[in-house]
């Protein structure tokens, strides 16, 4: 709030306005509306910057027509959806890491009984023992091994072969029981990390989605 006086000059004999002076209130004002423009000019610059961001997302989406904000985001996120499909499939019969923790584990025959197991995971340092020493305590011998990383994901297939005898491949319950015994050796070892300190839920670190997938031998192929 401005407020002005009268003062008498004494050469004029007049009385005159004395300067401007700003008040409390006129202060307070004046803070305000420095604020408030402060305000404007930031969001003037969001505004500028999604329009932006906006202008970018209609030149990737493969569309001519004219869209709205949510007609835009709606033909983005199926874009997307379809981009992460069609990789999947392309990386179907590849040794690539997912976001999702997984354990799958198949049996087949190639004149002997196999497995053909993997895990995929988060990478931490003692992963590879902890599998080395799970697998040793298997009554299997490891024929293969074939190990693929993407940033901090790690995925490791395995093939074994059964040590056994060969009469024991006639039996569909001990087989059942030796892939049962393999699915839950791998599932322990992704437990393990799971619980470990780097992985709670205290940290920084997402937590990952877990998929387990299972086949028995009547549903592989050799």
């Amino acid at each position: 709030m401005v407020s002005q006086a009268l003062m008498l000059d004494a050469e004029e004999g007049e009385l005159l306005k004395e300067p401007a002076r700003i008040g409390k209130m006129g202060i307070s004002e004046a803070k305000a509306f420095a604020a408030l423009k402060s305000h404007s000019e930031a969001e003037r610059r969001r505004r500028e910057r999604i329009n932006a961001h906006l202008a970018t997302l209609r030149g990737l989406v493969p569309c001519t027509e004219k869209m709205d904000k949510a007609t835009l985001l709606a033909a983005v996120i199926s874009q997307v959806k379809e981009l992460k499909k069609n990789a999947l499939e392309a990386c179907k019969d590849l040794l690539v890491p997912m976001d999702d923790d997984e354990v799958k584990v198949e049996t087949y025959f190639d004149r002997t009984l196999h497995f053909k197991a993997s895990i995929c995971c988060d990478y931490r340092p003692e992963l590879l023992s902890d599998l080395q020493n799970a697998i040793d305590a298997l009554p299997l011998k490891m024929v293969s091994t074939e190990i693929s990383t993407l940033g901090s994901r790690l995925k490791n297939e395995f093939v074994l072969a059964d040590r056994r005898n060969k009469n024991a491949l006639d039996d569909a319950g001990a087989i059942q029981l030796l892939t049962n015994s393999i699915h839950q050796t791998l599932t322990s070892v992704l437990e393990k990390g799971s619980a470990s300190p780097e992985y709670s839920p205290g940290t920084t670190l997402p937590n990952k989605r877990r998929r387990v997938t299972f086949f028995d031998s009547s549903s592989s192929s050799s």
